[in-house]
């Protein structure tokens, strides 16, 4: 019987044992399980994963233990069970796991599982056709190889932070834990390519990332930048340190966003509004980056004229992509949000029915007729799972 019955998605029949915990490998795990994959999420019997801790904010239904939202945020459709892996008998139901699944996702210090008797050597033994996936903090090798790492520290230790905040003497880590979320996603992304060589050789690969990959994996122009103009960038605000006039501006009661990417719209942004396109300064992107604040000036005091609603309408009409800057309610309650299906409702063992943040992928047929998955697993509490695994476990393969 597969664990996930009923559901279905591209990875349906995919079994995931998940090992990991905190946030990057639970967002692969997660990822995985969006897609269909049947995912058994293993955790201490003292505790479980570490975010059921993380909070507040926590919900506590009335006879159950409190439940953390930030655990939530990173756990659906994944089953649950409680093992103890410096016990015997965890070791041989994680070792009967291994045999029966097409992947497993760990982020251990380096040599953790090694020492737990799972080496990558004997996983292969166990189970040749295996893809592993390890993320770490600083990467497994080379001369920091096996340093813990979390998300702040690495946003820091990557650079991210350097050229993120209001000017360069005031950095600012992202809002959220970005590091994290980016290791996970490339994993995820490395383990379907392990998949589909798998599907062509018969055997798994191991997959390694890191939080110090994932950031520099998306420097994108900043990268090269330095790697090859030889210029470090800095932190400039909400202002795009190669475009302009690209960015946050101020209005009379609140704050529009305008992005002019294009020449084109330089000079619909300046029909718009009455401005010369080849004001001395101002004739070409390069100018304009040079005149930066000059630019910024001349379009804040044409935007403080302007009612933000107001404004967005008119930008609509003369074809200038802008937009607000919305709180995270908002965000929910915005229409086209909820049309895109980035909000489910689950059933959950203690909380009863809530709403999640749902999956950012949806699949259509060629015909336009959407296939996603719509049923949800919800988040699962510690060890919710325990009998369900272990019955798997016993029937014929």
């Amino acid at each position: 019987m597969p664990l996930n019955s009923g559901r279905t998605g591209p990875l349906v029949g995919t079994v995931i044992v998940d090992l990991t915990r905190a946030l990057a490998g639970p967002h692969a795990a997660m990822m995985l399980g969006d897609l269909g994959a049947d995912v058994i999420k293993v955790e201490s019997p003292k505790g479980g994963d570490d975010t059921r801790s993380w909070g507040p904010p926590f919900v506590q239904p009335a006879d159950a233990e409190r439940e953390s939202t930030y655990f939530l945020s990173a756990n659906r459709n994944k089953r649950s069970i409680a093992l103890d892996l410096k016990t015997d008998e965890g070791r041989q139901a994680l070792e009967d796991m291994v045999c029966r699944a097409d992947v497993l996702l760990e982020n251990f210090r380096t040599g953790v599982l090694d020492r737990l008797g799972f080496s990558t050597r004997r996983l292969a033994e166990l189970n040749p056709r295996l893809v592993v996936l390890s993320i770490s903090g600083f990467g497994h090798d080379g001369p920091e190889g096996g340093r813990s790492g979390y998300d702040q520290i690495a946003q820091g230790e990557a650079g991210l932070m350097s050229f993120t905040g209001s000017g360069p003497d005031d950095v600012q880590r992202v809002g959220v834990p970005i590091a994290d979320l980016l290791a996970g996603m490339y994993g995820a992304f490395g383990v379907l390519a392990a998949l589909r060589e798998r599907d062509r050789t018969g055997r798994g690969k191991v997959v390694r990332t890191s939080l110090l990959a994932s950031v520099v994996g998306v420097h994108a122009f900043q990268g090269t930048k330095w790697t090859v103009a030889g210029e470090v960038g800095e932190a400039q605000g909400n202002h795009h340190p190669s475009i302009c006039p690209y960015g946050l501006f101020p209005t009379a009661d609140g704050a529009v966003q305008i992005s002019v990417g294009s020449e084109g719209l330089w000079h619909r942004f300046c029909e718009g509004f009455g401005i010369d396109p080849d004001h001395e300064g101002m004739a070409t992107n390069p100018q304009r980056v040079d005149n930066r604040l000059g630019v910024i000036e001349l379009v804040s005091e044409l935007f403080r004229a302007w009612d933000t609603e107001r404004l967005l309408k008119h930008l609509d009409e003369v074809g200038v992509p802008a937009g607000k800057v919305r709180n995270v309610q908002e965000v929910y309650e915005w229409e086209q949000t909820k049309s895109q299906g980035l909000l489910i409702d689950v059933e959950h063992p203690t909380l009863g029915r809530v709403t999640l943040p749902g999956p950012p992928l949806r699949f259509f047929d060629a015909d336009g007729t959407e296939v996603t998955e719509r049923q949800h697993l919800a988040p699962p509490v510690l060890g919710g799972d325990d009998e369900l695994v272990r019955a798997w476990l016993t029937e014929a393969v």
